[in-house]
């Protein structure tokens, strides 16, 4: 087959790189002449780490992230914990591998050029069809039997409609700090009530950084950024400290607004994630807020399912094979981010008290701690279909 893929994130590249695995001609196009360093930390999941393995990446990955064992979240006021989620403590090697992102594109990207990728790159993707893309230059590349959108959530070629979440978040890369009381192998939160969301996620040491680091968070409505701005890094520093003592080394490090990016988040789902010769992966698929920290195992799990149903099932029926084994998996763990994302972030009173009086001391009696611990690892219902070698 052959297939072009739109969009060189990390489902685009998982995608291409397994593709070539098994036979099929693939041209990757994306808008960048050159690939650069940007993003923040991302958790990879245990089943996402299997389709890093089946990518032959997993080794290199591994490398330069961090694994996690636990998160940890807790008031700000009264320091009662308020989450408390642990991966698999029978299985020290089943964790979260918290990682850069630029760290988790260098290695898949390596990976893609080495696998024979034909690489398109300096072209925006402004149209797609059966047989054909087109950029915003009018540039035309014909003769596809498939091509796969991985284009994000502001792809062209999606038709999905996604609604916009009153909540985002800042984001930015810092040093992990010297004298931190905080541990190196847990994702840590504070909270206060639902409107402040402040985290700090140990990321390991990416390529070309001088020592360990850190990703960290701060939860901000989307319509208030200009007023955060305005107030300055001075009055946001007293309040993050005042909040959470343990973020304030972290903070200190923040000396430019321009260093805290401000992602902006939406929620949606594309009942069919497939239409004539094209097929939909990643958020050009689904959209949901990152509160249970799945987007990126989202994408990969879309890439390598893809991929099995074309290499099992061959063209004719591969879209429809792919629809159906992603469809309850997706639709599970959208409904649950739905469900999740109001008592961390919005300005909901009543849901931050049945969050810390109701949810969390039953979230503590068993059985349910194995099932939160299942619900972070992916694997909450099967994510690889009976009979995968992956499963």
């Amino acid at each position: 087959m052959k297939i072009a893929i739109a969009g060189a994130g990390i489902g685009g590249l998982a995608a291409a790189i397994l593709l070539r695995q098994s036979g099929a001609n693939v041209t990757l196009i994306d808008q960048f002449e050159a690939p650069a360093p940007v993003g923040s930390g991302l958790v990879i999941q245990p089943v996402g780490q299997a389709v890093l393995a089946a990518c032959g990446v997993a080794d290199r990955v591994l490398a330069t992230g961090n694994r996690v064992h636990r998160m940890l979240g807790h008031d700000s006021v009264s320091g009662r914990r308020v989450l408390d989620v642990w991966y698999d403590r029978a299985n020290s090697q089943r964790t979260g591998l918290a990682v850069h992102r630029n760290a988790l594109f260098s290695a898949l990207w390596d990976a893609a050029q080495a696998a024979g990728v034909t690489l398109h790159l300096d072209m925006a993707v402004a149209r797609g069809e059966h047989g054909w893309i087109m950029g915003e230059d009018g540039t035309r590349l014909d003769g596809f039997d498939l091509i796969i959108d991985a284009l994000g959530a502001n792809s062209a070629l999606t038709p999905l409609r996604s609604r916009a979440l009153p909540y985002g978040a800042l984001w930015a890369n810092v040093t992990w700090p010297e004298g931190t009381t905080l541990p190196t192998d847990e994702l840590r939160q504070t909270y206060r009530r639902a409107s402040r969301m402040l985290g700090v996620l140990p990321i390991g040491t990416p390529p070309g950084a001088s020592g360990p680091m850190a990703a960290i968070f701060w939860s901000l409505p989307r319509s208030a950024y200009a007023d955060w701005q305005a107030q300055g890094l001075d009055a946001w520093r007293r309040e993050a400290e005042s909040l959470w003592p343990d973020f304030a080394p972290f903070a200190a490090q923040i000396t430019d607004p321009a260093q805290l990016t401000m992602a902006q988040y939406s929620h949606g789902t594309l009942e069919v994630p497939h239409g004539r010769g094209i097929a939909h992966i990643g958020d050009a698929a689904h959209r949901a807020s990152p509160q249970l920290g799945q987007g990126a195992n989202m994408a990969l799990l879309d890439a390598y399912a893809l991929a099995a149903a074309l290499r099992q099932h061959g063209p004719e029926r591969a879209l429809d094979v792919y629809a159906r084994s992603r469809r309850w998996h997706v639709r599970a763990y959208q409904a649950m981010s739905w469900a999740f994302t109001p008592q961390y972030q919005s300005d909901s009173r009543w849901l931050p008290v049945l969050r810390d009086r109701v949810l969390f001391p039953v979230s503590m009696v068993p059985p349910v701690p194995a099932i939160l611990s299942r619900l972070v690892c992916g694997t909450l219902l099967p994510a690889f279909p009976k009979g995968d070698p992956l499963r």
